[in-house]
């Protein structure tokens, strides 16, 4: 008898971008907010769903899937396409 296997979540979510965010800026970006330009939903980059089985990150929006980032880092390059995120907001308080 095998056993089965849970099925593997096909996400993580936003936390993961934490470090290499911090790459790249000064400030924590997870607990930002932001608006989708797409389906207007407000959600914490923390709550995106981020896609890890593929070159880099692949970041989508949690109300409609639609791309919000893609992050590769090679050995002295980071690519950071924001696309069409719409807006973020971070409160530095």
């Amino acid at each position: 008898m095998t056993t089965a296997h849970p099925p593997q979540p096909r996400y993580v979510d936003g936390n993961a971008l934490a470090g290499p965010l911090a790459e790249i800026f000064a400030a924590d970006l997870t607990p930002a907010l932001r608006r989708c330009a797409h389906c207007h939903t407000v959600s914490a980059v923390a709550e995106l769903h981020v896609y890890t089985h593929c070159p880099g990150l692949v970041a989508r929006c949690p109300g409609c899937e639609t791309l919000v980032l893609r992050l590769v880092r090679t050995d002295h390059t980071i690519w950071l396409d924001l696309g069409a995120t719409g807006c973020i907001q971070l409160d530095l308080t």
